[in-house]
């Protein structure tokens, strides 16, 4: 009876014409890591979010998901890069955003809103002019990191964005070497994302039970396809962090 070895060499063989690679092993991609600024969650992730990907930071509102997205994109800057923040409801605070080490000279802030009358049942106009505006900004190229902001879209809005949307958002990273990171209530990338993390509040440090100090937050590793199998199985699958008060941020000189 044939060896295992002698049967697979003959199926290649037999195959070679017509599915050239039928039994060739589909290879890993492996991303260009880029820090988050947060030394608990690089380690989670082998180095950082992965540069020319989609990375997804899930969660509902207040659950630290804007607060890491503003930590990585100021250390992309800090590397004297350029980014962008795609706003689709108006919700980005450019005096957070620069108490959390954002250079706000270096960062292209894109506003979707329209008036109450216009949009007023029509959330979905906000939304494709962010998915307008993200597709452009991909296209152009020369941003370190951009960051879609669809926190405060709901996810019945979310999910009828098209797959083929996120399919090109990421073929167009991939070929600018750009950091898409979407902010979102839960995933909607499915296969195009590179890494899904799932953000939420682990808990309130105070000082008295009066005075705000910081917020501890807990994130989970959903997904993440920018690494080797074996680093996957040996790292921890979550994480935790402390971000500081904007107040106690702007004493900081």
């Amino acid at each position: 009876m044939p060896s295992a070895s002698a049967l697979r060499s003959q199926i290649e063989h037999s195959l070679e014409r017509r599915f050239p690679s039928a039994l060739t092993p589909v290879s890993r991609e492996i991303h260009e890591k880029v820090s988050t600024g947060i030394e608990a969650i690089d380690s989670m992730l082998d180095g950082g979010l992965p540069l020319g990907a989609i990375s997804e930071l899930t969660g509902p509102n207040s659950s630290g998901r804007t607060s890491l997205a503003t930590a990585f994109v100021a250390a992309c800057m800090r590397e004297d890069h350029v980014c962008a923040w795609v706003d689709v409801s108006d919700s980005f605070d450019p005096e957070s955003a620069a108490a959390g080490g954002i250079t706000l000279s270096r960062l292209l802030w894109v506003r979707c809103t329209q008036s109450t009358v216009q949009s007023a049942g029509k959330p979905w106009r906000c939304l494709d002019q962010a998915l307008r505006a993200t597709d452009l900004l991909l296209q152009a190229g020369g941003f370190a990191s951009i960051v879609l902001d669809l926190g405060d879209v709901a996810p019945e809005h979310g999910c009828r964005i098209p797959l083929a949307t996120w399919f090109r958002f990421r073929q167009a990273a991939d070929r600018v070497r750009t950091a898409l990171v979407v902010l979102a209530k839960q995933p909607y990338a499915q296969s195009s994302a590179a890494a899904v993390l799932s953000c939420s509040t682990a808990q309130v440090e105070d000082s008295s039970k009066t005075v705000l100090r910081g917020i501890r937050y807990r994130v989970e590793r959903e997904r993440q396809r920018s690494s080797s199998l074996g680093n996957q199985i040996r790292k921890p699958p979550s994480s935790t962090w402390s971000a500081p008060a904007a107040w106690q941020q702007e004493r900081c000189p």
